[in-house]
């Protein structure tokens, strides 16, 4: 349920086209739906600003497309990660404009009227391995409303090309940084940026780098002032929070 929806149900008792009763109704089936296998949480937009964003992996193609319905039922947007191909083909019957992102295994569903994105979010990943990490902070930040842009491939190994991106990095309202290997970069944009730095570690790297161990404790212990941890190959973590940033920071424009 959207805070538009609320106005809309509230608008119609005003002008008496929605009796109150009908409307106290409407009311008490929105908290969520049991679908016996999953509480699908419809007020969530209402509480947090988005609606509840579907984990795909471990649930079936045909349950991801029943609580893709049901969210849809009471939203015009739709986020579902870690999907893939079968989840996507389940979810497009019941919402024919969801887009599959493939790359970072997310499924979208925008706006009819469109999706209008403000303010900057930037996400700078480490390596071209660190992409699908990268993408779904992007994929995230994007349909929660936020204007992304990217660097991609500005490792510390080649640091003359982030050095190249200062002056996107200094207009961000917040910054999105995907690494593994060491996941040193998350310190070096922290100390060129005047805004939150969201580090997301990958599993990016070789036996020492513990499937992401090593850049997650590297970036806990980041010497840059600013900067915040997610958990290992949590872009969606990280573009969530920034896109919160974001709209915040817009607001108060």
């Amino acid at each position: 349920m959207s805070e538009n929806r609320v106005r809309d149900l509230l608008s119609q008792v005003s002008d008496g086209s929605l009796s109150i009763e009908a409307a106290l109704e409407k009311f008490k089936v929105y908290p969520f739906e049991d679908l016996s296998f999953a509480r699908v949480d419809s007020h969530r937009e209402l509480r947090c600003g988005f609606p509840e964003v579907i984990f795909c992996a471990g649930k079936t193609p045909e349950e991801v497309a029943q609580i893709s319905e049901r969210i849809l039922n009471h939203s015009d947007k739709l986020l579902a990660t870690r999907a893939n191909e079968k989840h996507f083909q389940a979810a497009k019957k019941v919402a024919p404009t969801a887009e599959f992102h493939e790359r970072c295994g997310c499924i979208t569903v925008k706006p009819e009227s469109g999706l209008e994105t403000v303010g900057g979010v930037l996400i700078v990943s480490a390596g071209t391995s660190d992409m699908p990490v990268a993408e779904e902070a992007r994929v995230t930040a994007e349909i929660m409303g936020s204007h992304v842009e990217t660097v991609y491939d500005a490792g510390v190994a080649g640091i003359h090309r982030l050095l190249g991106q200062t002056e996107r990095i200094r207009e961000a309202n917040a910054i999105v940084v995907v690494a593994g290997m060491e996941g040193a970069l998350a310190s070096v944009v922290g100390g060129l940026a005047d805004v939150p730095v969201i580090a997301v570690p990958t599993s990016v790297g070789y036996g020492a780098s513990f499937a992401g161990i090593a850049p997650l404790l590297t970036m806990l212990n980041s010497c840059a002032a600013g900067v915040s941890v997610v958990n290992i190959d949590n872009g969606f973590g990280g573009g969530y929070l920034a896109a919160m940033i974001n709209r915040r920071t817009r607001s108060s424009q």
